[in-house]
């Protein structure tokens, strides 16, 4: 355990960063999920919202960048073809 003040806290916002992270991520496959599973124009719903969240992660660093564009255009064109 840290003796540190600072070094606690730093425990702290690291375990509740931790928490927030693994929710974000488990919405966010969740949605990948509920596109893939979509047929029709609830497909492109789902898509919209998978595209949000991917957004979302890539910005605060809970996917990276490139990984959620990938993501992306994977999805989009698997809807494509759901059309």
């Amino acid at each position: 355990m840290p003796r540190i003040k600072s070094a606690a806290k730093r425990m702290r916002q690291g375990r509740a960063r931790t928490i927030l992270n693994r929710t974000n991520r488990s919405a966010l496959r969740t949605a990948l999920r509920k596109v893939r599973a979509a047929t029709g124009t609830d497909a492109a719903a789902a898509y919209a919202e998978a595209v949000k969240l991917l957004d979302r992660a890539a910005q605060k660093n809970i996917v990276h960048k490139n990984a959620a564009a990938r993501q992306k255009s994977r999805l989009a064109k698997l809807v494509a073809t759901k059309k």
